[in-house]
């Protein structure tokens, strides 16, 4: 799109260390963030210009929020702008009250939680992600109380409605607790009476767009390992995931264990390195998409009920819309219809996984499974009624790689996972519900 350039001639209503944020004279409330080309560590006590990292980081984050945005989070994210004349770099949203408090993603521990946690090996892996929330300050002040350290660690006690606040840098051992340094009553910290229900929102956003993020660094082998995101309000009072990811944003590793992101500052890595990292990283989330897949049914006759898979689907993905093909045809009474139908759907969608629920003797899953190279999963109907149906699905003859499964929402779910090895947003639909039933060690 073009840049709204007059816009940009008004000071900004809001800069921080790396953007600038202008508000659009078009009167429907919205903004245009602006990267900058600064790049800083250690609450600023470190800082540096390297030029052309505004357009990278604007990059990444354009990028980023555009899969985002295809798999259902809420971001604020229109268009993206650039303009070498100006120059300026940077990307329309709406204008949102943003809520003070930066929400962290954890995989691994790293950074500061080894500060924490400095009986944790660094790379030590969460099976169920650490959410934390930070409260954002400026100055060591909030409000009218002096504070240890700016963006304290924030843990709230529900039965008393009271806000604890932690030195992120303080050891935190079993046998040592850490102690809070402040404790403030819980409307002191909260400018609207809803945010505790907005924070358990933002808490399953922050950890869906984590997952998402995984399975997409994981896709170009890459490990993401933490994140940092910030919310704000949107004019009609959405919730909504705003400010920017970015390589400021984040650790992503790449396969021998070394740091592609801001890190590599943090660290004192030559200047020329750090840019080198953030021209790779926009380079390789330029990349992130969701693949165009197809979950085919197949059932024999209008006997065999689809819905059977269909409240599964919803219940599993209910976010994300699966391209999904519903086929009725006997592969006993019409073998050749059912080969072209078979042959043309997969052709159009080559990434498929067919569910093949047939009643009687259970052949049509096995036949489909040796003339597709999809994966296939059959359901026998008539299992309970006719067990010995069941072995029309298990004893194979060679080049006949049918799965079979009896749940038919079990099915469904195999289904998902295969789909979920190349599919972000599948995957963030699962891991999310796997990791309430996993616990850390």
């Amino acid at each position: 799109m073009g840049i709204p350039e007059e816009a940009l001639s008004f000071p900004p209503i809001a800069e921080g260390k790396t953007k600038r944020i202008f508000e659009m004279t078009d009167g429907l409330a919205r903004v245009i963030v602006v990267s900058k080309d600064d790049i800083t560590a250690g609450d600023g006590a470190k800082h540096d210009i390297i030029d052309g990292k505004a357009k990278l980081a604007n990059q990444t984050t354009c990028n980023v929020f555009r899969l985002l945005k295809d798999c259902g989070i809420p971001v604020a994210f229109e268009e993206e702008f650039a303009s070498s004349d100006i120059p300026a770099y940077g990307f329309t949203a709406p204008k949102c009250a943003m809520l003070p408090y930066e929400v962290v993603v954890r995989r691994e521990a790293h950074g500061s939680y080894l500060k924490r946690a400095p009986h944790l090996a660094k790379g030590h892996i969460f099976p169920q992600l650490v959410l934390e929330f930070y409260l954002k300050t400026s100055g060591k002040k909030w409000k009218n109380h002096e504070l240890v350290c700016d963006d304290p660690l924030m843990i709230y006690d529900a039965a008393e409605n009271l806000v604890h606040l932690y030195n992120p840098k303080q050891p935190n051992l079993p046998q040592t607790p850490a102690q809070p340094f402040l404790v403030l009553p819980g409307e002191e910290v909260e400018s609207r009476g809803n945010e505790r229900v907005l924070r358990e929102i933002m808490g399953t956003c922050a950890k869906t767009t984590f997952l998402i993020l995984e399975k997409a660094w994981q896709l170009q082998g890459r490990k993401l390992v933490d994140f940092k995101v910030e919310f704000g309000l949107s004019p009609n009072g959405v919730l909504m995931l705003a400010d920017v990811i970015d390589n400021d944003s984040w650790r992503v590793m790449d396969a021998s264990g070394g740091y592609i992101d801001k890190q590599v500052y943090r660290d004192g890595g030559d200047l020329n390195e750090v840019t080198s990292k953030y021209q790779q990283v926009a380079e390789l989330t330029s990349r992130f998409s969701l693949p165009h897949q197809q979950l085919i049914l197949w059932r024999g006759s209008d006997k065999d009920d689809f819905n059977l898979f269909h409240g599964p689907l919803r219940k599993l993905i209910p976010g994300y819309e699966l391209k999904t093909s519903e086929v009725t045809c006997s592969m006993h009474k019409q073998p050749a219809r059912a080969y072209r139908m078979l042959q043309r759907l997969i052709s159009e969608v080559p990434d498929s996984v067919l569910l093949a629920y047939v009643g009687m003797s259970n052949g049509a899953g096995p036949t489909l499974a040796a003339n597709a190279t999809v994966p296939v999963i059959t359901v026998p109907a008539s299992y309970k009624k006719f067990p010995e149906d069941v072995w029309s699905s298990l004893r194979m003859p060679s080049n006949v790689p049918v799965m079979t499964v009896l749940n038919p929402a079990n099915a469904v779910l195999a289904a998902l996972q295969i789909l979920a090895i190349r599919n972000p947003a599948i995957y963030a639909a699962l891991r999310f519900e796997q990791e309430k039933r996993l616990t850390e060690i």
